[in-house]
């Protein structure tokens, strides 16, 4: 399998090669040169298979011989070592909870995954590998976890101040060892286009071997693909509506994995980019302008993104045709006093904590019901734990969540970050002070 650049400005290249850069060099989203299709055969099984069995036969042919299956077997046991279970609330709505993992939201699956096909791919290298990224949240505390104290690899989490929730920030400033946090004075989009402005920095790139641990990265965004044909077999044991999923929506590379695994053959109805006021994309699906906007703080936080960066392979999968868009996914953006009370009526209805992200889903999922009258059955993707957003519970709910003991064990740490403005130069001569 080869991989081509979004922008189509460089020649295509390998997995290795694709993971490895994290974007390319035209500033463009490596994506494979086709998706290809599962046989019937897979989809029969797929109702008794574990989450590790369907999660091989998904992944090989992104991957081909550029690993053994060896190596991709060990990969997935140790990634996917903790379960995704689909919860029912009602009839036709389902909850799926991608936050058992160890830092209880849904980037373990991606980050773990790519953590350890990273090191497989770069055990050959012979020089150390800084790993940067840019998170509005739980992408910061996954990619940490799932790096902390891999030999040659060494981590650099962008942050904005203030803007993350206290156990999020917590998870990824209280570890050190390969770990850095640089806490940001400004949003998440400023975090993601400075680490965007360092992978096109020649000189950047001349002294230091970078990669990207964003969904950016294929390896990132690809393992997201394993939980729809897992949450899609759960569900074919207890009904054979339609399937619509409903999904969070921040820098869409949870969708985008979603639109893979459709195109690869799971038998998706419909999906729904649910977003909070950051509404660029739900705009665009209503027939506006594709317009990015600086992104707002929300009770939400993870999903504060007014640029996001998946949407490149979102157009890319639809031939920039917002019509062929349309076709598979509908947006909706709700404002904070809405997920609040969404919060309130699934505990009141339900005896069921969600946090706000699954709150936006959820409610989104409903205005869709609305609109539209067949039978379906709903799964909303519980992308967090909703101890993760305490302070956003308690507020809302007037309880305390129960707390994880992997969020827990986090809490009474030493905090260490190192402030920085949003500003390249700045940036620029933090890393190259680590040669």
């Amino acid at each position: 399998m080869q991989y081509y650049s979004t922008n189509l400005l460089t020649p295509p290249t390998t997995f290795q090669k694709a993971v490895i850069e994290g974007l390319a060099k035209d500033k463009g989203l490596f994506m494979p040169e086709h998706i290809p299709t599962l046989p019937d055969d897979f989809f029969k099984r797929l109702p008794d298979m574990s989450l590790p069995q369907l999660a091989k036969e998904v992944a090989l042919p992104f991957i081909g011989d550029e690993l053994v299956k060896e190596e991709i077997s060990q990969i997935i046991e140790e990634a996917l070592n903790f379960d995704i279970p689909l919860v029912q609330l009602n009839e036709h709505t389902h909850i799926l909870e991608l936050f058992h993992g160890p830092t209880a939201a849904f980037k373990d699956v991606g980050a773990r995954f790519m953590s350890r096909v990273m090191a497989h791919l770069l055990k050959d290298v012979g020089k150390k590998v800084y790993v940067l990224v840019a998170t509005s949240g739980d992408t910061g505390s996954a990619v940490a976890q799932g790096f902390y104290k891999v030999p040659g690899i060494d981590v650099v989490i962008l942050y904005p101040s203030g803007k993350v929730s206290k156990v999020q920030e917590m998870q990824f400033c209280t570890l050190g060892e390969n770990i850095t946090a640089l806490e940001v004075d400004g949003t998440f989009d400023d975090c993601q286009r400075l680490v965007k402005t360092a992978f096109s920095d020649a000189h950047l790139r001349e002294k230091l071997y970078l990669t990207s641990a964003n969904s950016i990265n294929i390896a990132r965004l690809l393992p997201q693909s394993f939980y729809y044909f897992y949450a899609y077999a759960q569900l074919r044991r207890k009904s054979s509506d339609p399937v619509v999923f409903s999904v969070p929506s921040g820098n869409y590379g949870n969708l985008t994995a979603g639109l893979f695994a459709q195109q690869m053959g799971l038998p998706v109805h419909h999906f729904i980019a649910a977003s909070n006021a950051n509404d660029t994309v739900p705009l665009y699906l209503n027939g506006n302008p594709y317009s990015p906007k600086p992104s707002v703080a929300t009770i939400s936080n993870a999903m504060d993104v007014g640029d996001p960066s998946n949407f490149a392979r979102m157009r890319t999968l639809f031939s920039d045709s917002l019509q062929k868009m349309q076709q598979h996914i509908t947006g909706f953006s709700l404002k904070d006093e809405e997920t609040r009370q969404t919060m309130q009526d699934i505990f009141e209805q339900y005896q069921y904590i969600i946090d706000p992200h699954g709150a936006v889903a959820y409610k989104a999922f409903q205005l869709y019901q609305q609109q539209n009258t067949q039978a379906v059955q709903g799964i909303i993707l519980g992308t967090a734990h909703p101890a993760k957003f305490g302070e956003v519970v308690k507020d809302t709910l007037h309880i305390d969540p129960p707390m994880p003991s992997q969020l827990a064990s986090c809490l009474g740490r030493e905090k260490k970050s190192i402030p920085m403005a949003a500003s390249f130069e700045e940036l620029k001569a933090f890393l190259l002070e680590q040669v």
